[in-house]
């Protein structure tokens, strides 16, 4: 099992230099891979994207690069035409207001006064941000397997919780049905006490069967007790991604304590009720980070 939510840092050279890649990631429904390049090298986007999705599965992931050291050739002035932008900026200071100072910082406002020196070797740096990429996409894999163990642990208690709270409930049906029968016996016999009508056990029996079916919780027990079982089987040996399998399953566990709640108003057995359903609760809570 792994966690969704992760770091992970690759480092590769490049010319007398390194680029870096961070990856952070965080749970989302799906793979959504943010790639945020310098303007220099944004091109290479796809390049990196691309590499990412095919090493990773769900989840947010935010990639940023940085350069370090001498990777990229050097930005030089392009003097020519700086020197022309300033000279008509010049001329139309001369015929707008001929007294306003032109100091030469308003170049900085202007685009693309600066060239690279010589063209960029797009086969160095694509492989560059592959070998980041890749080992980025390593060590954040293991971050995520080491967090997802401490998930695994976590659920696993829960499951725990949710086999001896179920036990809990086996051992108080037969009380429950018992009481029902006293409390209907009580009921009836105060309705007849003012009127010459014998109470029939067999009568009696009948109604309490049918409040025992109305009530009878075993079945949503059986669902409940395999879904946990099979919960428990995806974190202790799939070695794929169990996320959205282990969601469709506490959605069920999650329906199953919902019908039981609605079947049963004995106070003991409703305690155990809303117990069962804070385990579930909190284990859908944790499952959202589940890969």
């Amino acid at each position: 099992m792994q966690s969704m939510t992760g770091y992970g840092s690759g480092r590769a050279t490049l010319g007398d230099g390194h680029v870096v890649l961070d990856l952070r990631a965080v749970n989302h429904k799906y793979l959504d891979v943010r790639v945020r390049l310098p303007p220099r090298v944004q091109s290479r986007t796809p390049t990196v994207e691309r590499i990412i999705r095919s090493r990773l599965e769900r989840g947010r992931i935010d990639v940023t690069a940085r350069f370090e050291g001498q990777t990229l050739p050097q930005p030089e002035l392009d003097v020519a035409r700086a020197r022309a932008v300033y000279q008509e900026l010049g001329a139309l200071r001369d015929a707008l207001s001929p007294d306003e100072p032109l100091p030469l910082s308003v170049l900085s406002c202007v685009p693309d006064l600066f060239v690279a020196s010589k063209a960029i070797d797009q086969e160095e740096l694509d492989e560059a941000l592959a070998a980041a990429a890749a080992e980025a996409c390593s060590a954040i894999t293991a971050m995520r397997r080491a967090e997802g163990k401490a998930l695994a642990h976590e659920l696993k208690t829960r499951l725990d919780e949710v086999a001896a709270q179920m036990e809990a409930l086996r051992a108080e049906l037969p009380g429950m049905v018992e009481g029902r029968r006293t409390r209907l016996r009580a009921r009836l016999e105060a309705l007849l006490e003012d009127v010459e009508v014998e109470l029939q056990p067999s009568r009696l029996e009948q109604e309490v069967a049918v409040l025992a079916d109305r009530s009878d919780i075993a079945e949503e027990l059986v669902r409940l007790d395999s879904h946990r079982s099979q919960m428990l089987a995806l974190i202790e040996h799939s070695s794929k991604p169990v996320g959205k399998r282990v969601d469709f399953l506490l959605q069920e566990m999650a329906r199953e304590a919902n019908t039981i709640g609605s079947k049963v108003q004995e106070a003991a057995i409703a305690t155990l009720v809303i117990e069962l359903k804070a385990t579930v609760e909190q284990m859908r809570e944790q499952a959202q980070n589940v890969l």
